[in-house]
């Protein structure tokens, strides 16, 4: 008997609600907290509007899309430079970064109002199956090294390699991936959850876990408010970030109706999800905190456990949100090593490439075709190369930079097609 796929539209109740929620609160954690540390504000005003974020956006996408909005990579390096810029953080930099935010925000919105109006068989030509594959599944292999790293499998240059964060790592590794095959009933949708006890447990062990913070960290904590600043110059340093984002959300959205066997782009529409995420972003910037973008780690999260529930994506949100006034539960989960999300990260990271073959497959792209070998192999190719595009102080690279190849490439092709200058119609004839 397969695993019971829990639906999107499927409410659950609190008993197994809450354990689903907590893996996926677990799953963005990490990554979502960096981002606010390497600026060096504080996380609780993040893990709020984080959790703000995502109950607007299930709001706006009808129920209909599960995704979860955390922390975006996308802004460190414009962000950092507007902190240079304007003196650093004592200086009151970041309220300078925070309005590039919102108007980030706000572009979103537009783009998401053109796309309403422009309709999304566009999504079609640039993006056929030939294309889409590769790019999702470059999804998780640009992820593959950040795992690596916390793993401990990829020490620092001159380092030695470190055997028990190794063994955690891999203790970790191991529960994820024999739970998800052996476990059975509800262990059976939660083995990512497990796997993080498992690995936290061991690494406590292995005297890899500081717990002093937890017994100085407050019961009960403010998050720290900030109000953006608009100046011209800083904000054209952080808008080119945008376009990072608005393609890694288009793929981000179809993964998701790809593992939950729906279209999201037509319903509820990728104008309302990137919608939702500029409305995110925006508020985010109004409130201090960083911008917001769908999260590849709960994409695997759903992947491996097949529990697409909103309900259980929002109460994820909602844990958020009350972690973000609660500094000993927030002290609790902030304790949980690198090695324990790097174990775990290794499996949901691969998920999501695996979704990527999946799609090629389901799709039978025929590669007896040049049209559909040369997008894939040039897709591939520039999203592992490891180029850069600079865009502004941003840059594009790996998946962001593979997507916008692969939608120019297919473009081109679909006019050459339509004009019947390819040589697929010498062979058909």
């Amino acid at each position: 008997m397969s695993r019971p796929i829990i639906q999107v539209d499927q409410k659950v109740g609190l008993v197994k609600g809450l354990p689903l929620s907590f893996q996926h609160l677990f799953a963005m954690f990490g990554a979502s907290i960096l981002v606010p540390m390497l600026f060096g504000i504080n996380p609780a005003i993040v893990l709020l509007m984080n959790g703000i974020g995502t109950m607007i956006y299930l709001v706006i996408c009808k129920g209909k899309a599960p995704a979860f909005l955390g922390s975006s990579f996308a802004f460190l390096a414009p962000t950092f430079a507007v902190l240079a810029a304007m003196g650093g953080i004592a200086a009151g930099a970041f309220n300078y970064a925070l309005g590039g935010y919102v108007v980030v925000g706000v572009c979103f919105m537009i783009v998401a109002v053109i796309i309403k109006f422009a309709g999304t068989k566009w999504i079609d030509v640039v993006l056929p199956p030939a294309t889409m594959g590769p790019v999702v599944a470059l999804i998780g292999l640009d992820l593959a090294g950040t795992a690596a790293k916390s793993a401990g499998l990829l020490p620092e240059a001159g380092a030695a390699m470190d055997v028990k964060v190794v063994a955690v790592s891999m203790i970790t590794l191991a529960v994820a991936i024999f739970g998800n095959v052996l476990f059975r009933k509800f262990f059976a949708v939660i083995p990512i959850l497990i796997a993080i006890v498992v690995g936290y447990l061991t690494a406590v062990a292995f005297g890899l876990v500081d717990l002093s913070g937890i017994a100085k960290a407050p019961i009960f904590a403010l998050p720290n408010f900030s109000f953006p600043k608009f100046q011209m110059d800083m904000i054209l340093i952080i808008l080119p970030a945008a376009l990072v984002v608005i393609s890694e959300h288009i793929g981000h959205l179809i993964v998701t109706g790809n593992i939950i066997g729906k279209d999201l782009t037509k319903d509820p529409g990728l104008h309302r999800s990137l919608f939702s995420d500029g409305i995110s972003t925006t508020l985010s910037g109004f409130m201090g905190s960083v911008p917001t973008t769908t999260y590849g780690e709960n994409i695997g999260v759903m992947a491996i456990t097949r529990v697409y529930s909103v309900w259980v994506i929002g109460g994820a949100a909602v844990l958020s949100s009350v972690l973000a006034f609660s500094g000993t539960l927030s002290a609790i989960i902030m304790s949980i090593p690198g090695p324990v999300m790097g174990g775990v990260s290794f499996l949901l990271y691969g998920v999501i490439a695996a979704s990527g073959i999946r799609l090629i497959v389901e799709q039978k792209v025929d590669y007896s075709k040049a049209k559909n070998l040369c997008l894939t192999a040039v897709v591939l190719t520039v999203g592992v190369s490891g180029v850069k595009v600079p865009v502004g102080l941003a840059s594009l690279s790996g998946m962001c930079l593979a997507t916008i190849v692969g939608m120019v490439l297919s473009l081109i092709f679909w006019v050459l097609e339509s004009l019947k200058l390819t040589n697929d119609f010498d062979s058909a004839k």
